[in-house]
């Protein structure tokens, strides 16, 4: 069978149980719990089709298998999976919503949307199936290239880890933290270094596809400016809350860029003792 039938109906299936859970449950992360592990599904499943014969589609598959663990690590260590590990976000949405409009909201952007971008960044592995082509130079470096956003945003994550931890013993000791929200290491150049990294991945595999087929004219495209759309939206909202939490959250967006890692504006570093 083809493999691109194949993974459209997981995605049906993965679509229709997080949406169920979620109704079960009334906890709205399901889609986040599963978002870093159907992927790894979609593009093994596609490397399966090939007999595992395409070179392309193993490293393909290998590469989003390490975004998918560490990606899975860093939500687990959140308390992700936890019962009650709904992502604060989707609680804030919930309580200027009507309910009624709030299920409309989850079946159609969390449930159906969501599960259908987690397969259509997946496609590129589709594309390298279709033209399996020989590796090239090209796939060296978007692999080493794929491999260093993987390193930054995990570095990243790290050190949003770290300042999280270190502000949770200052509160404990019974002391003010100095810093509320973390400013320090890539978060100087970037406020949210992890979500630029991780399109970063997503673009650069989606290029491996182009590789394969000889050209960047691939529809598949699609995958990776409609996940772009979707930090942008979920970055505006973060910091919508974040500058209701913190005040002085406005000062560190007029000084650091929000997401291309850059130079501060106009302003003196900030430093912590952690």
């Amino acid at each position: 069978m083809n493999p691109l039938f194949v993974t459209l109906w997981i995605a049906v299936g993965v679509a229709a149980v997080t949406w169920i859970t979620s109704l079960i449950t009334g906890e709205y992360s399901w889609v986040d719990r599963i978002w870093s592990i159907v992927p790894l599904g979609y593009v093994w499943v596609i490397a399966a089709g090939s007999g595992f014969a395409n070179a392309r589609l193993i490293m393909m598959a290998i590469l989003v298998s390490l975004w998918g663990m560490r990606l899975t690590f860093n939500f687990a260590r959140k308390g992700g999976y936890a019962r009650g590990g709904e992502d604060y976000r989707w609680a804030y949405l919930r309580k200027g919503m009507p309910r009624p409009v709030f299920e409309v909201f989850n079946l159609v952007f969390i449930v159906v949307f969501q599960n259908g971008l987690l397969l259509l960044i997946s496609l590129p592995a589709y594309v390298a199936f279709k033209n399996p082509t020989g590796l090239s130079w090209l796939d060296a470096v978007l692999a080493l290239c794929f491999l260093g956003a993987l390193v930054g945003e995990t570095i990243a994550d790290q050190q949003q880890w770290n300042f999280q931890q270190w502000k949770k013993a200052e509160v404990a000791a019974g002391r003010v933290p100095g810093l509320r929200f973390v400013q320090t290491g890539l978060f100087r150049f970037a406020r949210h270094p992890n979500f630029f990294f991780e399109q970063v991945q997503w673009w650069l595999f989606f290029l491996m596809g182009c590789v394969a087929a000889g050209s960047v004219w691939q529809w598949t495209v699609v995958g990776p400016v409609l996940l772009t759309g979707l930090f942008i939206g979920s970055t505006r909202f973060t910091e919508q809350i974040s500058r209701e939490r913190y005040p002085e959250y406005a000062e560190y967006q007029g000084r650091v860029s929000a997401l291309i890692p850059w130079f501060q504006r106009g302003a003196r570093g900030v430093a912590v003792e952690q």
